[in-house]
C-alpha cells in the first residue's frame, strides 16, 4: 500500500550502454536516420525492474487487496447494499482491483527516480541519446505494464472467491489504461520533484492515498450525505472506479461517458505537463 526504498529494490538508472554491454541487454536500437536509441533499452530496464522483484511489487500488492477483501466482506457482506443486486463482495473486487493499479503505477516511476536520484545516477539519462519524449513514454509504458499485472493476478484470484465476469471489456480495458497512466504521470512528477525519500512519502501519504481510499473504492458515494457526494466528484480518481466498475456491472454512480470524459481530460493534462516539465529538464540538470 505504500511506496519505500525497497519498492526501487531493481536498482537506480544505469546508463544504456552499460546495461548492453553488462546483462545481456540488446544494444539501443537504431532510429531511421541513422543514430541510436535509448527508448527500448530504458523500457526494457524500467520493466525488467519491477519483474525482478515481482514478489514485493506484484505478489504483495496482490495479497494486501485480498486481505481488503476477506476483512470488509466478512464484517459488511449483507449489510451494505450497491447497485440493487450486486452483492457487496463483488461490488468491492473492481475497486481494489482499481487502487492498487493506481498506488502501483504511481509507485513504478517514482521510485525509479528517486532512488536514481539518490545513488547519483540520475544524470545518465541524460547521456544517451533520449529526447524528452522517449524517457516519458518509456516510464508511461512500464508503469502501465506494472498496473495492470497487479490488476489482472487480483482479478484471478478473487475468482476464487467468488464468479465477476465483466461486462464489457473495452470499458474496463479503456479505464484501466487511462486511469494507470494517470497516476504513472504523476510518479513521474513526483520523482522528479522529490530530493529524498521523505518528499517521496510525503506525496504519496498526503495525497495518492487519501484520493483512493476517498474514491468510492469500500462504498458507493450514494450512500454519502449530499455534500460529501458534490465534494468526491471533484475527486478525480474516483471516475476511474466508477467508470472501472461499469465495465463489470453496467451500472455505475455517474454515466460511464462522464467518467471517461474526466479521466481522458485528465489524462492528457498531466501528459502535457510531464512532457513540458522533462523538456525543460526540471531537476534533472541541477
Amino acid at each position: 500500500m505504500k511506496s519505500s526504498a525497497m519498492d526501487a529494490a531493481g536498482g537506480g538508472m544505469e546508463s544504456p550502454a552499460i546495461n548492453a554491454a553488462g546483462s545481456g541487454m540488446r544494444p539501443p536500437a537504431l532510429d531511421a536516420a541513422g543514430g541510436s536509441s535509448g527508448f527500448p533499452t530504458l523500457l526494457h530496464k524500467e520493466l525488467s525492474r519491477f519483474l525482478k522483484v515481482g514478489f514485493q511489487t506484484v505478489a504483495a500488492p496482490v495479497v494486501t487487496a485480498l486481505l481488503y477483501l476477506l476483512i470488509f466482506a466478512h464484517v459488511l457482506s449483507g449489510r451494505v447494499h450497491v447497485y440493487g443486486s450486486v452483492p457487496y463482495t463483488s461490488f468491492l473486487i473492481p475497486g481494489l482491483m482499481m487502487m492498487s493499479m493506481l498506488q502501483n503505477s504511481f509507485a513504478n516511476p517514482s521510485s525509479s527516480l528517486i532512488q536514481s536520484r539518490i545513488t547519483g545516477n540520475l544524470v545518465f539519462i541524460l547521456l544517451p541519446p533520449l529526447s524528452h519524449r522517449e524517457i516519458f513514454g518509456a516510464y508511461l509504458l512500464a508503469s502501465i505494464a506494472r498496473g495492470l499485472c497487479v490488476g489482472v493476478f487480483i482479478w484471478l484470484v478473487a475468482l476464487f472467491f467468488i464468479p465477476l465476469p465483466p461486462s464489457n471489456a473495452l470499458w474496463i480495458l479503456a479505464f484501466a489504461l487511462l486511469s494507470c497512466g494517470i497516476m504513472a504521470n504523476l510518479g513521474i512528477i513526483a520523482g522528479l520533484w522529490s530530493e529524498k525519500f521523505d518528499q517521496l512519502a510525503a506525496f504519496q501519504n498526503f495525497l495518492i492515498v487519501p484520493a483512493t481510499f476517498l474514491s468510492g473504492v469500500f462504498y458507493s458515494i450514494h450512500s454519502l450525505p449530499p455534500f460529501w457526494q458534490t465534494v468526491s466528484r471533484w475527486n478525480p480518481l474516483f471516475y476511474t472506479i466508477d467508470g472501472f466498475r461499469y465495465g463489470f456491472f453496467a451500472v455505475s454512480d455517474v454515466s460511464p461517458w462522464e467518467s471517461l470524459s474526466v479521466v481522458s481530460a485528465v489524462f492528457v493534462v498531466l501528459c502535457l505537463w510531464t512532457l513540458h516539465l522533462l523538456a525543460r529538464g526540471y531537476k534533472l540538470r541541477t
